[in-house]
């Protein structure tokens, strides 16, 4: 059977995620939401769409009032309002009502992408979110955040708008290339360190059956990780509050993807943005040396990196002032009190930040040492 998790609003369920093995009841799923009296329009990109669509729309054709499937070139970089129009012109054309609906099936990109035409086509209509890699499974189609990036400021326009249905196919990780599953083992990590020591040593436990992409082990992980972000969105679905701590590893790590141009992939900036903001922690005797190191080193077996080359620290620090996670003139910045635990703390130097860039800034002179 089926795992499923429920999303709360308010103490209200809003919605399910469904955990499986492929895609074989997902048109059950979608009974509910009396998908055979509505028109469907699959959202993907280009290259999931030569993995998925036909076996989405395969599944699905006797079962709504129409499916169309719309793509878009793969990227961060078209993650962008140009894209969101051209989906509002494919929706127009194909004379979609407010009654209708829209699929997500893609990762982070599409996910962001498609969930914010929905927000806003016609004032909103419904979606659902079929992720497709593990970036997407553990942490953008879960808890309502949707948007697009503008110029080099990234998600700068978006709106929380909340998805009927997740429907997660964890096989869907094992056509993932290397880097990109482990981009998403950044996040993965990200929750074990601010919302669950166990969850975290089970991570490391299973480092074997993650690395060999157990179904098993996988479909586990994905659900301990969702289960750590619904106990944060549940309690803060605006980020009015405690919500700010999934932003761990993000101010910094969100400077290096904007300075790199995105030529890195999120979860490899995360990671980077984790051992920096833990630096700082155990500068300020919040984690010992050894806690520091630790939870530093444990990046590397997931082919994360933990320093890179050719950045400006100046720079890098410049650009997380424009970050959108700035309270007034303070930057909130999330700190590890421990594994496990997380803050916010709006008091983080310049000077603070600037050793935390410098710690994972790797220069010639390192070659040296």
């Amino acid at each position: 059977m089926s795992q499923r998790l429920k999303i709360n609003l308010n103490d209200q369920p809003i919605y399910d995620i469904v955990y499986e093995q492929d895609f074989q009841n997902l048109a059950k799923e979608l009974e509910p939401f009396g998908i055979n009296e509505r028109k469907l329009c699959v959202i993907t990109d280009t290259r999931v769409k030569g993995f998925y669509a036909d076996a989405i729309c395969e599944e699905l054709k006797d079962n709504c009032k129409e499916i169309v499937v719309y793509d878009f070139p793969n990227g961060e970089e078209n993650k962008n309002l140009d894209t969101v129009r051209n989906i509002y012109a494919f929706l127009i054309q194909n004379k979609f009502g407010r009654k209708d609906m829209l699929l997500a099936l893609g990762g982070g990109v599409v996910g962001d992408t498609t969930g914010f035409v929905a927000a806003t086509y016609l004032r909103g209509i419904d979606f659902i979110q079929v992720p497709t890699t593990l970036l997407a499974q553990v942490d953008s189609s879960i808890g309502g955040k949707t948007g697009v990036d503008f110029d080099q400021y990234k998600n700068m326009v978006g709106a929380f708008y909340m998805p009927k249905l997740v429907y997660m196919n964890v096989s869907t990780l094992k056509t993932l290339d290397d880097r990109q599953y482990y981009s998403g083992m950044g996040e993965v990590l990200k929750h074990g360190l601010i919302k669950s020591a166990r969850f975290y040593e089970w991570i490391i436990d299973n480092m074997y059956e993650i690395h060999e992409r157990n179904l098993e082990t996988l479909e586990d992980m994905v659900y301990k990780s969702c289960t750590c972000k619904k106990l944060v969105v549940e309690k803060d679905p605006t980020e009015k509050g405690e919500r700010a701590i999934l932003n761990f590893g993000h101010t910094i790590g969100h400077a290096i993807e904007k300075a790199k141009n995105f030529e890195l992939m999120h979860g490899e900036c995360v990671a980077l943005g984790c051992v920096a903001a833990a630096y700082i922690s155990w500068k300020r005797n919040m984690l010992s040396k050894d806690e520091y190191y630790e939870i530093r080193d444990m990046f590397v077996p997931f082919n994360l990196p933990i320093s890179i080359e050719d950045i400006n620290p100046e720079e890098i620090y410049a650009l997380t002032t424009s970050d959108k996670k700035m309270e007034g003139n303070q930057i909130k910045f999330i700190l590890l009190k421990k594994v496990g635990k997380a803050m916010i703390d709006t008091t983080v130097s310049k000077e603070e930040i600037i050793a935390g860039i410098n710690e994972i800034y790797f220069t010639d002179e390192d070659w040296d040492e």
